[in-house]
């Protein structure tokens, strides 16, 4: 029987030492609020006052309530699509859940992630199993690096266990000692699938691996979690490394609203067992009082929710239509030179820049030799990792959450659609997510396309697969602009992840300090420009649009069209691709007789065909006038004969311009 008074002792349980009243109370405040507010959500789910789906974690509320009673201020947390307790457990911000997931601008985050999308004070959820972990190791790596001894604790279901980019991170955060507690809350379903068809081995190996301290318990005996998680974190702030704790435990309720497969029978054990309704039936007068204060609480909290305003829509504001201006071409320099000093000038600028990525550091320097001896400058912030292209992504997200700006390297472009994840579903969402309360500035820069010989994998041009990603900025490094001004705007203007691609095949070349005569150059006024090689004839024949490596290809094309054909070429190249507006080029284009589009990727749902689309709807009389340049629907071939046959080059697009020309004369 509970005592009367705040005892510290719950007597179905057994500790070494017992709970003070103020602990024991605490978590249990915790819990039961967390167990009302969820009853109070499903109710309103079934009257029909919420939208989308309600993940409860009741029957685990215990977790979340014992493991923040174990943080300190400055700690973070990551959770899940079943984050409630987590959250209430570690904010006590009841007032903005309700109204958050009534889609209530007086939510956490104004009515935009629901249920599953939750920050506040140092807390983070995402409703994508698995993909968090790595970004939490990111912020673990800020708590590290920034030596005031806080942790970073990531809650994860039993059925994350089968997502790849949690066995990259407990590698990494192994590896490097990083203070992430990964807390497995094992309630034996992955939905309504159960462990025994899903789970190899079991969860303590899975620490063993790594060399990960393991340490269990259950919300059954959940004195004795305490005890053992307050002992757990303890050390983990004494030695800075990481840890696992599995918490046995069982959700009493459906996975998702009343998606519940499960036979009553196999829950009518635990019902009885649980803690909290052992508690409320026992009927002791303090846990009565507890539980009418907070369900008071709660019931002011939905009232203040229905009577707030609904979130209103983003004005979308017409963007003007930038200028141009004389566009001050760089100092001649190799572009792998110039990679090199612009990532040294980021590093040396700020103690809180770090480079990460496969192969980078001294003697080796990156496959490309972009990073050569960076690290004997910088030895603990050039930082190799294991071949893990989303874990890596995801230590950059967490990295800007912590303050930080981590320059990520992805070894081929080929490996990209390895962080799409990362990227789409994590750091590109996280700004907008979670209402404007974080900043996620990090790139992800990357050797892309072909010319080189490397053959299917290690040649493609892959970004299409990216543009359109709301958050994400793609930005082409190109001859006519120097890396470091492009660098340099990313980290000022950028709020959120930025792509920056690097045609390897322009390495070797030299930045163009200088245009053929007869053509100067010109950018719009924005942070990155589209630049327009113009020119002096006012007379335009061809306007050749084309980005990155294409740049250098297409200033010969325009030479050879003057030399040998007698027409006039004027070429626009974009420094960022996405987003990108066709707006500055409709009047130089207006008055051309043809446009070629030059992409060395697959031209289906590509930059190419976006520009289209915006022709169409803004000018479609050009689209009579477009001809496109790319290759044709194959694998990039390792031979140099055929790889040079697939990809674009000058031939070919002179080619298609005098097919054009002749057919329209």
């Amino acid at each position: 029987m509970i005592p009367d008074h705040p005892t510290p002792h719950d007597p179905t349980t057994a500790v070494d030492q017992p709970l003070a009243a103020t602990t024991w109370w605490r978590i249990i405040r915790k819990a039961l609020l967390t167990r009302l507010v969820e009853e109070r959500l499903l109710e309103l789910y079934h009257q029909g006052m919420l939208s989308g789906t309600i993940h409860t974690c009741i029957g685990q509320e215990l977790s979340g309530a014992v493991v923040t009673e174990c943080l300190e201020p400055g700690d973070t947390i990551f959770s899940n699509h079943r984050c409630h307790g987590h959250f209430l457990s570690f904010t006590d911000q009841a007032e903005g859940l309700i109204a958050e997931i009534m889609g209530k601008a007086t939510g956490v985050c104004g009515g935009r992630g629901g249920s599953q999308h939750l920050c506040y004070g140092g807390f983070y959820a995402n409703g994508v199993q698995g993909g968090i972990v790595p970004v939490a190791a990111g912020l673990a790596l800020a708590h590290a690096l920034d030596g005031k001894r806080r942790i970073a604790t990531v809650f994860i279901g039993d059925g994350t266990l089968g997502e790849g980019a949690l066995y990259e991170t407990l590698n990494i955060v192994a590896k490097w000692e990083l203070p992430l507690l990964v807390v497995v809350e094992n309630n034996h379903y992955a939905q309504s699938t159960h462990q025994r068809e899903t789970l190899a081995g079991t969860i303590a190996d899975r620490a063993a691996a790594f060399a990960i301290p393991y340490a269990s318990g259950t919300t059954w005996e959940w004195e004795q979690l305490y005890a053992t998680t307050r002992e757990l974190v303890a050390t983990m702030r004494h030695t800075g490394r990481p840890a696992l704790l599995q918490i046995d435990t069982v959700r009493l309720k459906a996975h998702s609203k009343g998606d519940d497969t499960r036979d009553p029978s196999e829950i009518a054990p635990f019902e009885a067992r649980d803690p909290l309704n052992r508690l409320l039936a026992a009927g002791s007068t303090p846990i009565q009082a507890l539980h009418a204060d907070l369900m008071a609480r709660v019931d002011r909290a939905v009232e203040a929710a229905v009577a707030a305003d609904d979130p209103e829509l983003r004005p979308q504001h017409p963007t003007p239509v930038p200028a141009w201006r004389t566009h001050h071409l760089p100092t001649p320099q190799r572009m792998v030179s110039a990679i090199h000093e612009a990532l040294a000038t980021l590093l040396e600028r700020s103690p809180r820049t770090l480079l990460l990525g496969e192969d980078i550091r001294a003697p080796y320097g990156g496959a490309f030799k972009v990073t050569q001896e960076l690290s004997l400058r910088y030895p603990e912030r050039v930082r190799n990792t294991p071949i893990s292209e989303a874990a890596i992504v995801g230590l950059g997200s967490g990295l800007a959450l912590g303050g930080y700006l981590a320059l990520v390297e992805i070894m081929f472009g080929d490996f990209m659609t390895l962080t799409l994840d990362q990227i789409l579903n994590h750091a590109a969402k996280f700004r907008e997510m979670y209402h404007e309360q974080v900043r996620t500035t990090f790139i992800v820069r990357t050797p892309m396309g072909g010319g080189r010989g490397y053959g299917p994998t290690h040649s493609q041009t892959l970004e299409r697969h990216f543009l359109g990603i709301p958050g994400l900025s793609i930005v082409a490094l190109t001859t006519l602009m120097a890396p470091l001004q492009l660098y340099e705007r990313i980290v000022t203007e950028r709020p959120s992840v930025t792509l920056v691609l690097e045609q390897k095949a322009l390495y070797p070349r030299h930045l163009r300090a200088t245009l053929p005569p007869g053509f100067r150059a010109l950018a719009t006024d924005e942070a990155f420009p589209t630049i327009w090689v113009k020119p002096e004839s006012s007379m335009v024949d061809v306007t050749l649009i084309g980005y990155g490596g294409t740049s250098e290809m297409l200033i010969e094309v325009a030479v050879q069209l003057f030399q040998e054909d007698d027409l006039v070429a004027q070429i626009f190249c974009p420094t960022q691709i996405y987003p990108f507006d066709v707006g500055p080029l409709l009047a130089p284009l207006a008055t051309s007789r043809m446009l070629v589009l030059v992409e060395e990727g697959q031209g289906f749902a590509s930059f190419s065909s976006e520009v289209i689309a915006q022709l169409a709807e803004r000018a479609p009389t050009l689209l009579q006038r477009v001809v496109r340049v790319m290759p044709p629907p194959t694998i990039i071939p390792a031979a140099a004969l055929l790889e040079r046959a697939t990809l674009p080059g000058v031939a070919q697009i002179l080619a298609a311009v005098r097919r054009h020309m002749a057919t329209s004369a």
